[in-house]
């Protein structure tokens, strides 16, 4: 997949992207032909950078309730000739689960659109997953011949048949199918002996039993192994293996590996230093991160995030500190995330510097970020909340502004009456949650009508319906 092309954040389409409450808010007050383009745009070209991560299924849903929109652009999205094409799950991901909200708020369009996708379309299993929670058993035994005709009869049908049935996230179609179709039922007592089998027939390379031979295998190339990351992995597991084969005289051999080995050894022993709390880790760390290998240079800064005690944080003080270490080079940085993660409240200045800095350089983007907004809420860095505001109104990832608004709850007296109060729409659970522990219950009406809306959905999560109806209740009784 591309990556996403967000609209800015003042715009409605950049606002209903990122999923922010103020996105629905605005999209019920624009002309109802501009917001459901904008909302059909959302939906079938989803704007999230992870989709695994990020929620947008059940905020769409709602607005295309409150919208009254038809589904129009979510049916040719689905049959359109791009599904024999592409068949990556994300492409109709989004929509479908969009449907299925839409079915459980009672929409019969969304209903027969899931069914008819079901049968004939490149993500059916997403589109089963989708019904099994929400159609009848009769429909569902309909939908059985045109699933099973996908796996034609014979060894290699029956093994993708198997595949299917394993890989189901709700099994319960396949449960009324198999009391009807003999292969379906196979099937599925087949599949757990499938998944035992290769289990057990897994060819697994273990290093030898002793610090020489685990320093040698961490560095061993796996001839079946494609992913990228299979040597971090290897590199990590040996780390593991030397907590149980070295023995004080193998130090010094640990550490002439620490600053000359071979990358994955290297790796290995200063994730093993580090863990033991040996007082030679920081030392290392600093000169691997200064490497030429850029593979060292990584593991040194991952393995930097892993320090802890007040040893460690002294080092990251002097790192992050402009006056004695570099605080804009990559070992400066990561030990800003070392005290936001771990550091104490005199830290707080540091972390907010590294913030300030790090938006200025890369806008509010980057793995580290979030690092730096949990640190400056962790730490009530009051001096944090323009950047916070910042990165909770830029931010494209729901989840990094879900983290935004929880820094600014602890940092921003303003909190409750302010970004508290759009939070009660956003895409996240989680945020909507926070937002319903914290908002002010006075002074905007739409607060109060908005959590009994909340309070009333089957369809939101339970945790947000426990906060809401606390505020309700706690403000009843006041």
């Amino acid at each position: 997949m591309f990556e996403p092309v967000i609209a800015p954040s003042a715009s409605l389409l950049g606002l209903l992207q990122r999923g922010r409450g103020d996105g629905q808010l605005h999209a019920l007050a624009a002309d109802r032909d501009e917001a459901i383009a904008a909302l059909e745009q959302c939906v079938t070209e989803d704007p999230r950078a992870d989709w695994q991560i990020e929620n947008r299924s059940l905020y769409y849903a709602r607005l295309y309730m409150e919208l009254e929109a038809p589904l129009t652009g979510v049916e040719l999205h689905l049959h359109s000739v791009e599904d024999g094409i592409d068949q990556d799950e994300a492409r109709t991901g989004l929509a479908l689960a969009v449907l299925g909200h839409l079915a459980a708020y009672g929409r019969r369009d969304a209903l027969d659109l899931l069914r008819g996708y079901a049968a004939v379309g490149a993500n059916w299993a997403w589109a089963l997953d989708e019904l099994a929670l929400r159609d009848d058993d009769r429909s569902l035994l309909a939908l059985a011949p045109s699933v099973l005709r996908r796996f034609p009869e014979g060894a290699e049908g029956d093994a993708r048949l198997r595949a299917a049935v394993r890989a189901a996230y709700e099994p319960r179609p396949w449960r009324l199918w198999a009391a009807h179709h003999p292969r379906i039922a196979a099937a599925s007592e087949q599949s757990p002996f499938d998944l035992w089998q290769r289990q057990m027939g897994r060819g697994v390379v273990t290093p030898g039993w002793s610090t020489a031979d685990v320093l040698a295998w961490a560095d061993q190339s796996d001839p079946a192994a494609t992913d990228p990351e299979a040597p971090v992995r290897r590199a990590a597991a040996a780390a593991r293996c030397l907590t149980a084969v070295v023995r004080p005289e193998d130090r010094p051999a640990l550490l002439a590996a620490a600053r000359t080995g071979a990358p994955g050894a290297r790796t290995a022993v200063l994730r093993h230093l580090v863990e033991q709390r040996d007082p030679a880790a920081a030392e290392l760390i600093e000169a691997a991160a200064a490497d030429v290998d850029e593979r060292v240079v990584a593991a040194a800064l991952e393995v930097l995030g892993r320090m802890r005690g007040a040893e460690a944080l002294a080092h990251a003080r002097r790192w992050a500190d402009p006056a004695t270490g570099g605080a804009d080079s990559a070992l400066g940085e990561r030990a800003c995330q070392l005290l936001a993660d771990a550091g104490e409240p005199s830290d707080g200045p540091l972390v907010v510097d590294a913030l300030r800095r790090w938006i200025s350089v890369r806008g509010v983007t980057g793995s580290g970020l979030g690092s730096l907004v949990d640190g400056a809420g962790r730490l009530a860095a009051a001096g944090a909340v323009p950047a916070l505001r910042h990165v909770y109104g830029e931010a494209a990832s729901s989840q990094l502004r879900g983290r935004a608004a929880q820094a600014l709850s602890v940092t921003d007296p303003h909190f409750g009456a302010g970004p508290a109060v759009e939070c009660l729409w956003d895409c996240e659970e989680t945020t909507r949650e926070l937002a319903a522990r914290h908002v002010t219950t006075t002074g905007d009406v739409r607060v109060l009508e908005r959590l009994r809306r909340l309070a009333a959905d089957p369809a939101e999560e339970a945790e947000v319906h426990a906060a809401v109806r606390g505020r309700l209740t706690a403000r009843d009784r006041g």
